[in-house]
Formats: structure tokens, sequence, C-alpha cells
């Protein structure tokens, strides 16, 4: 088990299976000493714990929640690549979108569930630059969708 792995068990908490594809793409692609996730729904056990917008049908505290079950999502994404957390040197860019309500404004605090996350679990390897977008509608439903670039260990 990676240090990662451990870090994320001292936490309650699990590094899920890659959660599939919902359309025609793969959850993470590998080029030279990054990895980009493809956007990571909250997929717990192949379904969505809840849908709806931000600020309606969910509760900011839950999305927040639901963010970081996607962070963790990305971070199984990462590994499918690498083999091993452990090779994580930078989380580099976090990008959150938010399924909100028209007056829902606050998307930052929903995306801290996978920033915060990031920072207990990777320490200073997990601060990162990061954009919380509000929009109307995403797949499936979903409240949240994060996507992630890593830097990794050269030439691991």
């Amino acid at each position: 088990m990676s240090k990662v792995e451990e870090k994320l068990a001292e936490l309650g908490l699990t590094l899920p299976p890659v959660a599939a594809p919902v359309a025609a793409y793969v959850p993470a692609v590998r080029t030279g000493d990054f990895v980009f996730t493809s956007g990571q729904l909250p997929m717990v056990a192949g379904k969505l714990p809840s849908t709806g917008k931000v600020g309606a049908e969910v509760t900011p505290e839950e999305a927040k929640e639901l963010a970081q079950i996607c962070a963790l999502n990305a971070l199984a994404a990462v590994k499918s690549v690498i083999g091993d957390l452990d090779l994580v040197e930078q989380v580099v860019k976090v990008v959150g979108f938010v399924a909100s309500a028209p007056d829902f404004t606050g998307q930052p605090g929903v995306i801290n569930g996978t920033s915060e996350l990031f920072g207990k679990v990777l320490g200073d390897a997990g601060v990162h630059a990061r954009s919380a977008v509000g929009v109307t509608v995403l797949p499936l439903d979903a409240p949240v969708e994060v996507e992630i670039q890593v830097r990794v260990r050269a030439g691991a």
C-alpha cells in the first residue's frame, strides 16, 4: 500500500475502483510527466449518491462531500495510469464544476471538498491552482464533477 493510500486509511477513506466512463473516453491519460483525468463524477459503487442542483435539491455541505468523492475517484484514475500514487509530485490544477441553482454562488466552497482532501492526503504536493465553475447541468444530473492534472516523478 502506498503512503498516499495509508494516509487515506488514517482518514477513514479508501481508494475506490476506477469509475467506469459514461461515454467514449478513458478515465485518465498520461503524457510525459503529467496525468490528466477526465471529469470524475461522485460515483459510489457505480451510482450517484444524490442528484440535482446545489442550492436546490442538494445542500452546499452535501455537495462538498460529493466533491471529496470526486477527488477519490480522480486519484483512482491517476493510479490506474501510474500504478503508485506515491509517484505524484504535484497536483497542478483542479477544475470543479458545480450544477447550480440560478442563485447559488458558493461554488468555491463546494470544490473545497476536493482541495482539502488533496491537502490532507498529499501535503504540499496537494496544493494546486483551481477553477470552480457553476453550470446548468452535469452528466447524469450529478451535482459535482472534478477533473485534475498531476505531475508525476520523471521517468517513473
